[in-house]
């Protein structure tokens, strides 16, 4: 299996097959509308508006796992998006990344890079704090960890990188582009 057998669901309901995306680089990244790392949806969106003509997608799958920061339903949700911060990248239906419920695209994406840090700085040390109060174990287990945790895939379909939402947005542009 690769990432091109698998499909989500859209906003509205409808299939969206990962095999129509082939040939382009892709983020997968799970988002939220209440974080700390929502502004983030700026950045994405910049690199939408940059690299979309050049055969980059955006599969953005809100989530509500983490501290509930995502509620709403998925109209909401998109109606924030696009009027806070105007994306036009599309959204999909709000789903599970962990857990009994998961899509099974994250337990494939997780399988392929799995979690190595939050690097260094600031909100690394307090992402790694507040896990530890959640889960002891959290640096052993492949799961996502938080909002916006980014998978990359290449024009082959291959998942080249996982950047957690503590990863500077520079540098998830700078892999991006090099894809392209």
């Amino acid at each position: 299996m690769g990432v091109y057998d698998y499909s989500v669901f859209d906003a509205k309901g409808d299939e969206v097959k990962l095999s129509d995306c082939k040939g382009k680089v892709l983020m997968i990244v799970n988002t939220a509308t209440g974080c700390g790392f929502t502004p983030q949806y700026k950045d994405i969106e910049a690199m939408y508006e940059k690299f979309h003509d050049k055969g980059f997608e955006v599969i953005d799958i809100p989530c509500n796992q983490f501290a509930g920061q995502t509620p709403g339903t998925d109209e909401e949700i998109h109606q924030f998006c696009q009027l806070k911060y105007n994306t036009q990248f599309p959204q999909m239906k709000k789903s599970d990344v962990n857990g009994e419920n998961q899509l099974e695209l994250y337990k494939y994406l997780k399988s392929q890079k799995a979690f190595e840090g939050f690097g260094k700085g600031p909100a690394a040390l307090a992402m790694g704090l507040m896990l530890k109060k959640i889960d002891k174990d959290y640096k052993n287990n492949p799961d996502i960890k938080w909002n916006f945790t980014k998978f990359i895939v290449d024009k082959e379909g291959n998942v080249v990188a996982r950047f957690e939402p503590t990863a500077k947005m520079a540098e998830v542009e700078k892999c991006v582009e090099t894809l392209l």
